[in-house]
């Protein structure tokens, strides 16, 4: 049996968009960023670092003129804090 990308984010407990967030603002190999998504989802203080990693790239998006992709990561951060409460109650 082999164990596939898609396999591995299935089980990160995040979707492929917000790996593929992690994945950009880390800068590392997409299967590396499910590892650490799911690591980071199983934690209070985990799930509000991706939330930052978002915001972040949110941020960059903007500053450098990329209004489309910063709309994308916006749907992604939506759909993130709908998906994992805590990471919403803890925005200041």
């Amino acid at each position: 049996m082999v164990i596939t990308i898609e396999d591995c984010i299935g089980l990160s407990g995040l979707s492929e968009e917000e790996i593929d967030a992690i994945a950009e603002h880390e800068h590392l190999p997409e299967i590396v960023a499910a590892e650490l998504g799911n690591y980071l989802v199983g934690t209070a203080a985990g799930q509000e670092e991706i939330r930052r990693m978002i915001e972040d790239d949110i941020a960059e998006a903007r500053a450098h003129g990329r209004p489309e992709r910063a709309a994308v990561l916006n749907i992604v951060l939506c759909h993130f804090l709908n998906e994992h409460r805590s990471a919403d109650t803890m925005k200041p």
